[in-house]
Protein backbone atom coordinates (compact mmCIF):
# COMPACT_ATOMS: atom_id res chain seq x y z
CA UNK A 1 0.00 0.00 0.00
CA UNK A 2 1.54 3.38 -1.13
CA UNK A 3 1.52 6.79 0.67
CA UNK A 4 -0.80 8.32 -1.88
CA UNK A 5 -3.66 6.25 -0.64
CA UNK A 6 -6.45 8.63 0.39
CA UNK A 7 -7.36 6.41 3.33
CA UNK A 8 -3.80 6.58 4.68
CA UNK A 9 -3.44 10.35 4.15
CA UNK A 10 -6.75 11.04 5.88
CA UNK A 11 -5.46 9.46 9.02
CA UNK A 12 -2.42 11.75 9.26
CA UNK A 13 -2.70 15.18 10.96
CA UNK A 14 -0.72 18.29 10.01
CA UNK A 15 0.79 18.47 13.49
CA UNK A 16 2.26 15.06 13.14
CA UNK A 17 3.87 15.92 9.81
CA UNK A 18 5.49 18.99 11.38
CA UNK A 19 6.79 16.93 14.25
CA UNK A 20 8.34 14.49 11.77
CA UNK A 21 10.22 17.34 10.08
CA UNK A 22 11.45 18.74 13.40
CA UNK A 23 12.53 15.30 14.50
CA UNK A 24 14.58 14.78 11.35
CA UNK A 25 16.31 18.14 11.76
CA UNK A 26 17.14 17.51 15.38
CA UNK A 27 18.55 14.09 14.60
CA UNK A 28 20.72 15.57 11.87
CA UNK A 29 22.16 18.25 14.22
CA UNK A 30 22.67 16.20 17.34
CA UNK A 31 21.37 12.65 17.65
CA UNK A 32 22.36 12.52 21.31
CA UNK A 33 19.98 15.32 22.28
CA UNK A 34 16.27 14.63 22.07
CA UNK A 35 13.76 17.34 23.03
CA UNK A 36 11.20 15.93 25.47
CA UNK A 37 7.57 16.86 25.17
CA UNK A 38 5.38 18.05 27.99
CA UNK A 39 4.83 14.45 29.05
CA UNK A 40 8.58 13.85 29.26
CA UNK A 41 8.69 11.44 26.33
CA UNK A 42 10.90 12.21 23.32
CA UNK A 43 9.07 13.33 20.20
CA UNK A 44 10.67 10.67 18.04
CA UNK A 45 9.19 7.94 20.29
CA UNK A 46 5.73 9.46 19.96
CA UNK A 47 6.15 9.76 16.23
CA UNK A 48 7.22 6.13 15.81
CA UNK A 49 4.26 4.91 17.82
CA UNK A 50 1.84 6.87 15.71
CA UNK A 51 3.27 5.88 12.33
CA UNK A 52 1.31 3.26 10.41
CA UNK A 53 3.01 -0.14 9.62
CA UNK A 54 5.39 0.13 6.72
CA UNK A 55 5.06 -1.63 3.40
CA UNK A 56 7.90 -4.03 4.38
CA UNK A 57 5.87 -5.46 7.25
CA UNK A 58 2.90 -6.03 5.00
CA UNK A 59 5.16 -7.68 2.42
CA UNK A 60 6.52 -10.05 5.07
CA UNK A 61 2.97 -11.00 6.07
CA UNK A 62 1.98 -11.58 2.49
CA UNK A 63 5.08 -13.68 1.86
CA UNK A 64 4.32 -15.82 4.91
CA UNK A 65 0.81 -16.41 3.64
CA UNK A 66 2.18 -17.48 0.25
CA UNK A 67 4.59 -19.91 1.95
CA UNK A 68 1.74 -21.49 3.88
CA UNK A 69 -0.23 -21.98 0.68
CA UNK A 70 2.77 -23.53 -1.02
CA UNK A 71 3.29 -25.88 1.94
CA UNK A 72 -0.32 -27.05 1.79
CA UNK A 73 -0.01 -27.73 -1.93
CA UNK A 74 3.23 -29.67 -1.38
CA UNK A 75 1.67 -31.78 1.36
CA UNK A 76 -1.23 -32.68 -0.87
CA UNK A 77 1.16 -33.72 -3.63
CA UNK A 78 3.23 -35.84 -1.25
CA UNK A 79 0.11 -37.47 0.15
CA UNK A 80 -1.02 -38.55 -3.31
CA UNK A 81 2.47 -39.75 -4.16
CA UNK A 82 2.73 -41.71 -0.92
CA UNK A 83 -0.64 -43.31 -1.52
CA UNK A 84 0.39 -44.40 -5.01
CA UNK A 85 3.75 -45.76 -3.84
CA UNK A 86 2.19 -47.55 -0.86
CA UNK A 87 -0.48 -49.13 -3.03
CA UNK A 88 2.11 -50.31 -5.53
CA UNK A 89 4.22 -51.79 -2.73
CA UNK A 90 1.21 -53.63 -1.31
CA UNK A 91 0.37 -55.08 -4.71
CA UNK A 92 3.99 -56.14 -5.23
CA UNK A 93 4.07 -57.81 -1.80
CA UNK A 94 0.84 -59.68 -2.49
CA UNK A 95 2.12 -60.80 -5.87
CA UNK A 96 5.44 -61.87 -4.39
CA UNK A 97 3.71 -63.88 -1.67
CA UNK A 98 1.51 -65.61 -4.20
CA UNK A 99 4.54 -66.39 -6.35
CA UNK A 100 6.39 -67.75 -3.32
CA UNK A 101 3.52 -70.05 -2.34
CA UNK A 102 3.45 -71.60 -5.80
CA UNK A 103 7.16 -72.52 -5.88
CA UNK A 104 8.26 -76.12 -5.67
CA UNK A 105 9.12 -77.44 -2.24
CA UNK A 106 12.55 -78.39 -0.98
CA UNK A 107 12.46 -80.44 2.24
CA UNK A 108 8.98 -79.27 3.10
CA UNK A 109 9.55 -75.58 2.31
CA UNK A 110 9.38 -73.38 -0.79
CA UNK A 111 12.84 -73.42 -2.34
CA UNK A 112 13.49 -69.64 -1.99
CA UNK A 113 12.86 -69.90 1.75
CA UNK A 114 14.95 -73.06 1.95
CA UNK A 115 17.80 -71.20 0.24
CA UNK A 116 17.50 -68.41 2.81
CA UNK A 117 17.70 -71.02 5.60
CA UNK A 118 20.80 -72.53 4.06
CA UNK A 119 22.39 -69.10 3.66
CA UNK A 120 21.72 -68.29 7.32
CA UNK A 121 23.16 -71.65 8.31
CA UNK A 122 26.37 -71.11 6.37
CA UNK A 123 26.73 -67.63 7.81
CA UNK A 124 26.15 -68.89 11.36
CA UNK A 125 28.61 -71.74 10.95
CA UNK A 126 31.27 -69.44 9.54
CA UNK A 127 31.05 -67.20 12.60
CA UNK A 128 30.53 -70.00 15.12
CA UNK A 129 33.24 -70.57 17.69
CA UNK A 130 33.38 -73.04 20.56
CA UNK A 131 35.14 -70.36 22.60
CA UNK A 132 32.15 -68.02 22.36
CA UNK A 133 29.89 -68.68 25.33
CA UNK A 134 26.29 -67.64 25.77
CA UNK A 135 25.53 -65.33 28.73
CA UNK A 136 25.07 -66.88 32.17
CA UNK A 137 22.90 -65.56 35.00
CA UNK A 138 22.67 -65.71 38.81
CA UNK A 139 20.99 -68.82 40.15
CA UNK A 140 18.19 -66.89 41.87
CA UNK A 141 16.92 -65.77 38.47
CA UNK A 142 16.16 -69.35 37.42
CA UNK A 143 12.60 -70.59 37.03
CA UNK A 144 10.87 -73.63 35.61
CA UNK A 145 10.25 -73.54 31.85
CA UNK A 146 6.86 -74.28 30.42
CA UNK A 147 6.15 -77.76 29.10
CA UNK A 148 6.23 -77.08 25.39
CA UNK A 149 5.88 -80.19 23.27
CA UNK A 150 5.41 -83.80 24.29
CA UNK A 151 6.67 -85.71 21.25
CA UNK A 152 8.38 -88.90 22.36
CA UNK A 153 7.32 -88.45 26.00
CA UNK A 154 4.68 -91.15 26.32
CA UNK A 155 4.77 -91.81 30.05
CA UNK A 156 2.48 -94.86 29.92
CA UNK A 157 4.84 -96.97 27.81
CA UNK A 158 8.07 -95.64 29.34
CA UNK A 159 9.80 -97.33 32.24
CA UNK A 160 12.65 -95.20 33.66
CA UNK A 161 14.19 -98.25 35.35
CA UNK A 162 14.85 -99.88 31.98
CA UNK A 163 16.13 -96.75 30.27
CA UNK A 164 19.54 -96.90 28.60
CA UNK A 165 21.37 -94.45 26.36
CA UNK A 166 22.30 -96.29 23.17
CA UNK A 167 25.31 -95.04 21.20
CA UNK A 168 25.92 -95.89 17.54
CA UNK A 169 29.00 -95.20 15.44
CA UNK A 170 31.83 -95.62 17.94
CA UNK A 171 35.37 -95.74 16.66
CA UNK A 172 36.24 -98.67 18.93
CA UNK A 173 34.37 -101.95 18.57
CA UNK A 174 32.18 -102.92 21.52
CA UNK A 175 34.64 -105.61 22.61
CA UNK A 176 37.36 -103.01 23.27
CA UNK A 177 35.16 -100.61 25.20
CA UNK A 178 36.03 -101.02 28.86
CA UNK A 179 32.88 -99.28 30.08
CA UNK A 180 30.44 -101.81 28.69
CA UNK A 181 27.27 -102.46 30.70
CA UNK A 182 27.82 -104.72 33.66
CA UNK A 183 26.48 -108.25 33.72
CA UNK A 184 24.13 -107.72 36.64
CA UNK A 185 21.49 -105.65 34.81
CA UNK A 186 21.67 -107.95 31.80
CA UNK A 187 17.92 -108.24 31.35
CA UNK A 188 17.27 -104.47 31.32
CA UNK A 189 20.13 -103.99 28.87
CA UNK A 190 18.68 -106.60 26.60
CA UNK A 191 15.35 -104.84 26.66
CA UNK A 192 17.01 -101.56 25.88
CA UNK A 193 18.93 -102.97 22.97
CA UNK A 194 15.84 -104.67 21.63
CA UNK A 195 13.77 -101.52 21.91
CA UNK A 196 16.33 -99.46 20.05
CA UNK A 197 17.38 -102.03 17.48
CA UNK A 198 13.84 -102.33 16.19
CA UNK A 199 14.23 -98.75 15.02
CA UNK A 200 17.77 -99.08 13.75
CA UNK A 201 16.81 -99.25 10.09
CA UNK A 202 14.83 -96.02 10.34
CA UNK A 203 17.63 -94.35 12.30
CA UNK A 204 20.18 -95.36 9.70
CA UNK A 205 18.13 -93.87 6.92
CA UNK A 206 17.55 -90.66 8.84
CA UNK A 207 21.24 -90.30 9.56
CA UNK A 208 22.08 -90.73 5.91
CA UNK A 209 19.68 -88.34 4.15
CA UNK A 210 18.13 -84.91 4.31
CA UNK A 211 14.94 -85.55 2.38
CA UNK A 212 11.58 -86.23 3.97
CA UNK A 213 10.67 -88.84 1.37
CA UNK A 214 13.76 -90.87 2.18
CA UNK A 215 12.90 -90.73 5.86
CA UNK A 216 9.46 -92.06 5.17
CA UNK A 217 10.90 -94.77 2.97
CA UNK A 218 13.32 -95.77 5.72
CA UNK A 219 10.49 -95.91 8.23
CA UNK A 220 8.52 -98.25 5.99
CA UNK A 221 11.45 -100.63 5.59
CA UNK A 222 12.52 -100.76 9.25
CA UNK A 223 10.28 -103.70 10.07
CA UNK A 224 11.08 -105.73 6.96
CA UNK A 225 13.56 -108.57 6.50
CA UNK A 226 17.31 -108.54 7.07
CA UNK A 227 17.79 -108.32 3.32
CA UNK A 228 16.45 -104.78 3.34
CA UNK A 229 18.79 -103.87 6.18
CA UNK A 230 21.73 -105.21 4.23
CA UNK A 231 20.80 -103.05 1.26
CA UNK A 232 20.62 -100.04 3.55
CA UNK A 233 24.03 -100.77 5.03
CA UNK A 234 25.66 -101.22 1.65
CA UNK A 235 25.00 -97.67 0.50
CA UNK A 236 26.16 -97.09 -3.05
CA UNK A 237 28.31 -94.03 -2.43
CA UNK A 238 29.82 -95.49 0.74
CA UNK A 239 30.54 -91.97 2.05
CA UNK A 240 28.77 -92.49 5.36
CA UNK A 241 31.33 -93.78 7.82
CA UNK A 242 28.54 -95.00 10.10
CA UNK A 243 27.84 -98.54 8.87
CA UNK A 244 26.59 -100.18 12.05
CA UNK A 245 22.99 -99.45 12.96
CA UNK A 246 22.98 -101.58 16.11
CA UNK A 247 23.94 -99.86 19.37
CA UNK A 248 27.63 -100.18 20.10
CA UNK A 249 27.07 -99.26 23.73
CA UNK A 250 24.20 -98.82 26.18
CA UNK A 251 24.88 -96.58 29.17
CA UNK A 252 22.91 -96.26 32.39
CA UNK A 253 22.25 -92.92 34.02
CA UNK A 254 24.70 -93.84 36.78
CA UNK A 255 27.45 -94.33 34.19
CA UNK A 256 26.66 -90.98 32.61
CA UNK A 257 26.87 -89.34 36.04
CA UNK A 258 30.43 -90.62 36.32
CA UNK A 259 31.41 -87.95 33.78
CA UNK A 260 32.45 -84.55 35.20
CA UNK A 261 29.41 -82.73 36.58
CA UNK A 262 28.73 -79.26 35.17
CA UNK A 263 26.22 -76.65 36.36
CA UNK A 264 25.19 -73.55 34.46
CA UNK A 265 22.40 -70.98 34.44
CA UNK A 266 21.50 -70.07 30.88
CA UNK A 267 18.55 -68.86 28.88
CA UNK A 268 16.31 -71.27 27.01
CA UNK A 269 14.99 -69.53 23.90
CA UNK A 270 11.98 -70.75 21.98
CA UNK A 271 11.26 -70.04 18.34
CA UNK A 272 7.79 -68.93 19.49
CA UNK A 273 9.38 -65.82 20.98
CA UNK A 274 9.52 -66.58 24.71
CA UNK A 275 12.57 -67.33 26.81
CA UNK A 276 13.28 -68.43 30.37
CA UNK A 277 16.36 -68.65 32.58
CA UNK A 278 17.01 -72.16 33.92
CA UNK A 279 19.69 -73.73 36.13
CA UNK A 280 20.90 -76.95 34.54
CA UNK A 281 23.19 -79.70 35.76
CA UNK A 282 24.64 -82.62 33.83
CA UNK A 283 27.62 -83.81 31.82
CA UNK A 284 29.09 -82.11 28.79
CA UNK A 285 28.30 -83.89 25.57
CA UNK A 286 31.92 -83.16 24.62
CA UNK A 287 33.07 -85.26 27.59
CA UNK A 288 30.88 -88.15 26.47
CA UNK A 289 32.26 -87.85 22.93
CA UNK A 290 35.81 -87.74 24.26
CA UNK A 291 35.27 -90.88 26.35
CA UNK A 292 33.34 -92.72 23.64
CA UNK A 293 34.71 -91.17 20.44
CA UNK A 294 33.13 -91.57 17.01
CA UNK A 295 34.71 -92.67 13.78
CA UNK A 296 36.94 -90.28 11.87
CA UNK A 297 36.86 -89.05 8.30
CA UNK A 298 40.44 -90.09 7.68
CA UNK A 299 40.09 -93.50 9.25
CA UNK A 300 42.78 -92.77 11.82
CA UNK A 301 42.36 -92.99 15.56
CA UNK A 302 40.10 -90.20 16.87
CA UNK A 303 41.57 -87.32 18.85
CA UNK A 304 38.63 -85.25 20.05
CA UNK A 305 40.73 -82.57 21.74
CA UNK A 306 43.46 -82.04 19.13
CA UNK A 307 41.77 -82.98 15.87
CA UNK A 308 38.03 -82.39 16.24
CA UNK A 309 37.69 -81.54 12.55
CA UNK A 310 38.62 -85.13 11.66
CA UNK A 311 35.58 -86.50 13.47
CA UNK A 312 32.40 -87.28 11.57
CA UNK A 313 30.43 -84.11 11.09
CA UNK A 314 27.12 -84.74 12.85
CA UNK A 315 25.35 -86.16 15.86
CA UNK A 316 21.82 -87.53 15.67
CA UNK A 317 19.70 -87.78 18.82
CA UNK A 318 16.25 -89.35 19.18
CA UNK A 319 13.77 -90.37 21.82
CA UNK A 320 13.49 -94.06 22.80
CA UNK A 321 10.45 -94.45 20.53
CA UNK A 322 12.06 -92.34 17.74
CA UNK A 323 8.98 -90.15 17.64
CA UNK A 324 11.13 -87.04 18.05
CA UNK A 325 14.61 -86.62 16.63
CA UNK A 326 17.10 -83.84 16.07
CA UNK A 327 20.40 -83.48 14.29
CA UNK A 328 23.23 -81.18 15.34
CA UNK A 329 26.60 -80.42 13.83
CA UNK A 330 29.66 -81.78 15.60
CA UNK A 331 30.95 -78.27 16.31
CA UNK A 332 27.85 -77.45 18.33
CA UNK A 333 27.95 -80.85 20.01
CA UNK A 334 31.48 -80.10 21.27
CA UNK A 335 30.54 -76.66 22.56
CA UNK A 336 31.39 -76.47 26.29
CA UNK A 337 27.83 -75.39 27.17
CA UNK A 338 26.13 -78.33 25.44
CA UNK A 339 24.97 -80.61 28.24
CA UNK A 340 23.45 -84.03 28.71
CA UNK A 341 21.23 -82.72 31.48
CA UNK A 342 19.77 -84.82 34.31
CA UNK A 343 18.91 -82.05 36.82
CA UNK A 344 16.95 -78.81 36.51
CA UNK A 345 16.84 -76.07 39.16
CA UNK A 346 18.46 -78.35 41.72
CA UNK A 347 16.05 -81.26 41.24
CA UNK A 348 16.15 -84.39 39.07
CA UNK A 349 14.39 -83.98 35.77
CA UNK A 350 10.69 -84.71 35.81
CA UNK A 351 9.17 -86.96 33.17
CA UNK A 352 7.40 -84.05 31.53
CA UNK A 353 10.73 -82.22 31.16
CA UNK A 354 12.55 -85.17 29.63
CA UNK A 355 13.70 -87.44 32.45
CA UNK A 356 16.01 -89.17 32.80
CA UNK A 357 18.24 -87.34 30.28
CA UNK A 358 17.73 -84.44 27.92
CA UNK A 359 19.87 -82.21 25.76
CA UNK A 360 20.56 -78.60 26.72
CA UNK A 361 22.25 -76.65 23.94
CA UNK A 362 22.02 -72.88 24.60
CA UNK A 363 23.56 -71.90 21.26
CA UNK A 364 20.43 -73.19 19.53
CA UNK A 365 16.70 -72.69 19.89
CA UNK A 366 14.51 -74.91 22.04
CA UNK A 367 13.48 -77.20 19.18
CA UNK A 368 17.00 -78.66 19.29
CA UNK A 369 16.89 -79.27 23.07
CA UNK A 370 15.51 -82.77 22.73
CA UNK A 371 13.94 -84.37 25.81
CA UNK A 372 14.41 -87.98 26.92
CA UNK A 373 17.32 -88.99 24.75
CA UNK A 374 17.25 -92.68 23.94
CA UNK A 375 19.82 -92.94 21.18
CA UNK A 376 22.86 -91.04 19.95
CA UNK A 377 24.27 -91.75 16.51
CA UNK A 378 27.54 -90.39 15.14
CA UNK A 379 27.33 -89.91 11.38
CA UNK A 380 29.05 -88.11 8.55
CA UNK A 381 25.82 -87.28 6.75
CA UNK A 382 23.46 -84.61 7.97
CA UNK A 383 20.77 -86.35 10.04
CA UNK A 384 17.06 -85.85 9.67
CA UNK A 385 15.47 -83.34 12.01
CA UNK A 386 11.84 -83.32 13.10
CA UNK A 387 11.15 -79.62 12.63
CA UNK A 388 13.46 -79.18 9.66
CA UNK A 389 11.25 -81.64 7.82
CA UNK A 390 8.35 -79.31 8.61
CA UNK A 391 9.89 -76.18 7.16
CA UNK A 392 12.09 -74.86 9.96
CA UNK A 393 15.78 -74.08 9.84
CA UNK A 394 17.88 -77.23 10.30
CA UNK A 395 20.72 -75.37 12.01
CA UNK A 396 18.41 -73.36 14.34
CA UNK A 397 21.24 -71.38 15.90
CA UNK A 398 21.00 -67.92 17.40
Amino acid sequence: MSDNNPERVSKREPGLLAQDVDRDNQLAENRSEAQPTESGVPEDAIAEDDVEPSDSRQNVTAAATDDDKAAVVGMRQRTRRSFIVGGAAALAAAGGWRWLRTRREADGLAWPLRLSHEFNEQLSRDYFSRSRLVPTFPGDMASEPRVNGSYGLDEESFDPANWRLAIVGLASPPESVAEKPSASPEEPNTKSSTGNSSLSGRSKTKAGTDSKSDVQSGGDSSDQSDETDEETDSDADGSDTTTNTEPDLALTLAEIKQLPRVEMVTQLKCIEGWSVIVRWAGARLADLIAKYPPLTKSGSDPDVMRRPDDLVGYVSLETPDSEYYVGIDMESALHPQTLLCYEMNGQPLSLKHGAPLRLVIPVKYGIKNIKRIGKITYTDKRPADYWAERGYDWYSGH
